[in-house]
């Protein structure tokens, strides 16, 4: 237990590593917020002007509303789940990149992601139909059912955990990407569990300090009574929130990255070949 403590802690020093050494990965799921605002403003902006639902109901019937609500929510939880491990895809191939010692851009990881845009469609419908099986199940089941759910959606997010970096690096199929991040969960369960425990207590406790200071800001701005320093002090806390949410999600593909890479090569630590080759220089 020691040894797996001490590898995931060298694992998240890593990742932070990564971050310090490129700061741009923050543009994946920065690009990947985007990309979901758009899809809901596409999805729902014309539910607010036409009465969609109504339409259903006179012409077919409430059955059909049913069926139309059912496939319009599974086509935006695809969309959305596809969105989300496209960027996530790109980050951790930038990542992996890293931890070998290059000097990833985001275009990189943008074109490591196309080039295995088959298998993330693959793995997005699969994702996305468990998702829904499992919402629907936990909706449907009394407070016993729920915790089971809720155990299967654990045990779910942890085989899957390492999905992504198996699919840039490998052409594997959905089921065998996921056949493969099962595997690799047996070598890696502790390392997993602790390291993004830890990464989660950092961001939790970096959230709290920011807190301290963002709600006394918004407090003072209310005070003043002034329109227009209450609207800059809540967009400037909200842009501090958003730069946090967007450093978590950023280490956290970076651990994926490099804990795919322990459970692969048995490396920890962070490569730095070019600093490797100057060691070797002669002077």
């Amino acid at each position: 237990m020691f040894n797996k403590l001490s590898n995931s802690w060298e694992l998240v020093k890593a990742s932070a590593q990564v971050l310090k050494a490129d700061k741009e990965l923050v543009v994946f799921p920065l690009l990947s917020f985007g990309a979901f605002l758009l899809t809901l403003v596409v999805f729902f902006l014309p539910l607010a002007f036409f009465n969609l639902g109504s339409a259903f109901a006179d012409s077919s019937g409430v059955a059909t509303v049913e069926i139309m609500a059912y496939v319009f929510g599974f086509l935006f939880y695809f969309i959305t789940t596809f969105i989300m491990i496209f960027f996530n895809s790109a980050l951790v191939g930038a990542a992996l990149i890293r931890l070998d010692g290059g000097d990833p851009t985001v275009a990189d990881g943008l074109r490591i992601a196309r080039q295995h845009l088959g298998a993330i469609l693959g793995w997005s419908l699969l994702a996305a139909s468990v998702g829904m099986i499992l919402k629907a199940a936990r909706e449907r089941a009394g407070w016993l059912g729920s915790v089971v759910v809720g155990m299967i959606g654990i045990a779910w997010n942890l085989a899957t955990f390492l999905v992504v970096p198996v699919l840039v690096t490998h052409n594997l199929g959905p089921i065998d990407a996921l056949k493969e991040s099962a595997r690799l969960l047996k070598k890696t369960w502790g390392e997993q569990i602790a390291g993004n425990l830890g990464i989660g207590a950092v961001v939790g406790l970096a959230f709290l300090l920011y807190s301290l200071i963002a709600v006394p800001i918004i407090v003072l701005a209310v005070s003043t009574g002034t329109a227009a320093l209450i609207i800059a002090a809540i967009v400037c806390v909200a842009l501090g929130y958003g730069a946090l949410a967007l450093v978590s999600a950023t280490l956290s593909g970076i651990y994926s990255a490099a804990l795919y890479r322990f459970a692969t090569t048995g490396e920890a630590g962070f490569i730095d070949r070019r600093l490797l080759q100057q060691a070797f220089q002669p002077k």
